[in-house]
């Protein structure tokens, strides 16, 4: 899977784009027994070191202080955690997720359970930059889309489609991690914790 969205984020072409975008959508939902899947990738470069940035992903609880509709992480034990996320009309939908992989310093994976809300999968990768430069982070996000594509519609009227949302969780994510803090009004004031 990850071939192809590489190759889909590096194409400049809107159309070759958007056909790689259908393939790793139709093999991600093929590969989990889903109806169907939606597929967002984004890279960002954050001037830090990449142990440190899986560090701060790796424990969950951190997640809500730069991705905005996430409103709470419990972590049950090293591998399992629950998540409450704000859906489309003040709605939240809530599911337990299991980690598939974990390389540290490098990269991270989960899926949820087969009773989630909204069955997903993401994947986390860290790498080192050019010199001076810090570390690239690349989101992967999977997700079986509720109502399928009248699903997505009115996920996007409201602002809670991934695509988006991952773009704007990864400039949190390195404003938060170069600066400590993330410029908006309703920034957290605490520096990060590992």
């Amino acid at each position: 899977m990850q071939d192809h969205v590489d190759r889909a984020l590096e194409s400049d072409a809107p159309l070759t784009t958007a056909v790689h975008q259908r393939d790793v959508a139709h093999e991600a939902a093929e590969a989990r027994g889903w109806d169907e899947a939606a597929v967002s990738g984004r890279t960002v470069t954050i001037n830090r070191p990449r142990e440190e940035l899986y560090a701060f992903w790796r424990d969950f609880r951190n997640l809500p202080r730069f991705m905005e509709n996430i409103e709470a992480v419990t972590v049950s034990d090293d591998r399992r955690s629950h998540w409450v996320v704000k859906a489309p009309g003040g709605a939240t939908v809530e599911w337990d997720a299991v980690i598939t992989q974990d390389e540290p310093g490098r990269l991270l994976a989960w899926e949820s359970d087969e009773n989630a809300d909204i069955k997903n999968s993401g994947l986390i990768e860290f790498r080192d930059a050019p010199p001076g430069r810090g570390s690239e982070v690349t989101a992967t996000l999977a997700y079986d889309p509720p109502g399928g594509d009248i699903g997505k519609l009115i996920a996007k009227l409201f602002q809670r489609e991934p695509k988006v949302q991952s773009r704007h969780d990864l400039r949190r994510f390195k404003q938060l991690m170069e600066t400590g803090e993330i410029s908006t009004s309703e920034a957290p004031d605490a520096a990060p914790r590992a």
